[in-house]
């Protein structure tokens, strides 16, 4: 059943849980042995470190199935993206990643600014909207001062090419190393939608060490997205890079 409730019943909705929080420095994809299948998929993760725990006993994981919405009075987000160059794009094996410089771009959210720190792609997605999955998803990966993460899941629908990316994907790097130098100008701002309402949850990291405490903000639009494109991510990643969809529990999905 749909409910409406008001703002500050809805921000005290999305906190109330008792969890660890993210931050920063749990965020990366090359700090352990895992994968996407086989015996360090997802479903092994909790068992392959000792600090994965999470993985297989957390209880506000991601990514989730969102439906069962809880109408509210959500806030536009205030994305400040204008200028948001970003400078590095690295392979780490598991997806493709694109690093911007302090201070170069933020969000402001909850009477707080994050900061953001870097984008990544999964094909297919792994957030579904009433159980719909998409082509790819984008996640703008934010944090504050503290280190506490939010998360802008960007829907990517196949469809028509994304002349956004073109660039971008002509400079994915061969092979799992380093950091490279983006030779092309790339901007955040360019891979938003025009409408920028949103879903809200409360969740984790959908990688290990899966740790929970993440604000996800899950865009309503999705952007546009070839299968040509699609295609040349699947290959460079040779597997799927998206984990399954974890159960709700007792969270509130807000929109």
């Amino acid at each position: 059943m749909i409910r409406t409730i008001f703002l500050a019943a809805a921000f005290l909705a999305i906190g109330s849980y008792p969890v660890a929080q993210a931050s920063g420095k749990d965020v990366g994809h090359l700090s352990s042995h895992w994968g996407y299948a086989g015996a360090t998929g997802p479903e092994h993760w909790g068992s392959l470190n000792p600090g994965y725990g999470t993985c297989a006993h957390g209880v506000n994981q991601s990514p989730i199935n969102l439906q069962n919405f809880i109408e509210a009075k959500l806030p536009p987000i205030d994305f400040a993206y204008t200028n948001a160059q970003a400078t590095e794009i690295i392979n780490n094996g598991h997806t493709i990643q694109v690093n911007f410089p302090p201070k170069t771009a933020a969000i402001r959210l909850d009477n707080n600014t994050f900061e953001l720190k870097q984008f990544h792609f999964h094909a297919p997605a792994e957030n579904q909207i009433d159980n719909t999955q998409f082509a790819m998803e984008a996640h703008f990966v934010h944090a504050d001062l503290s280190g506490n993460l939010a998360v802008v899941a960007v829907m990517m629908q196949g469809g028509e090419t994304n002349p956004a990316l073109e660039n971008l994907w002509r400079e994915f790097p061969a092979k799992a190393d380093g950091p490279h130098p983006l030779a092309a100008p790339f901007f955040a701002e360019s891979m938003l939608p025009v409408n920028r309402e949103y879903f809200r949850y409360n969740g984790s990291l959908t990688t290990p060490p899966c740790t929970e405490g993440v604000r996800w903000l899950v865009l309503k639009q999705a952007v546009p997205i070839s299968e040509e494109q699609v295609k040349v991510f699947a290959t460079l990643m040779r597997h799927a890079n998206n984990r399954p969809v974890q159960p709700v529990n007792a969270r509130t999905v807000l929109r």
